[in-house]
C-alpha cells in the first residue's frame, strides 16, 4: 500500500458549491487539514459538505460558519480527521462571490 501526502487548493469560491477535493478510485483518504480563508472585504458565511458515494448521502461538516474579513477558519486539523472512501468528496460554498480560498491537506492510501 502506497501513502501520498497531497494538498488540494481552490481559490475564489463563491455562492455555488465547488468540489474542493475528491478521493480517486481505489483510494482511501484521511483529511488532515481544511482551511478556509476569507479574501473578501466583508464577513462571509461558509458551508462545507461531505459526500459519501457508497451510501448516496451528503451531509454538512459545517453550515453557515461566519469567517470575518481577512481571517481564516481551520475546520479540520489537529486532533480532528475525516476519512473519505473512493469517489467521496468535499464541497465548499460561500455567501459571497469569489470570497473564499480553500486548502485541503490529505493522506491518500492506495
Amino acid at each position: 500500500m502506497a501513502n501520498f501526502f497531497k494538498n488540494s487548493i481552490t481559490g475564489s469560491i463563491g455562492t455555488t458549491g465547488v468540489i474542493t477535493y475528491q478521493t480517486p478510485a481505489a483510494t482511501t483518504t484521511t483529511v488532515i487539514g481544511l482551511n478556509v480563508a476569507n479574501v473578501a472585504t466583508q464577513n462571509i458565511s461558509v458551508s462545507v459538505m461531505a459526500r459519501d458515494s457508497s451510501s448516496n448521502k451528503t451531509v454538512y461538516l459545517v453550515k453557515d460558519a461566519i469567517i470575518v474579513q481577512a481571517s481564516t477558519a481551520i475546520l479540520i486539523g489537529g486532533e480532528q480527521k475525516i476519512v473519505l472512501e473512493a469517489n467521496d468528496f468535499l464541497s465548499v460554498t460561500s455567501s459571497l462571490a469569489n470570497s473564499a480560498d480553500v486548502i485541503i491537506s490529505v493522506l491518500e492510501l492506495t
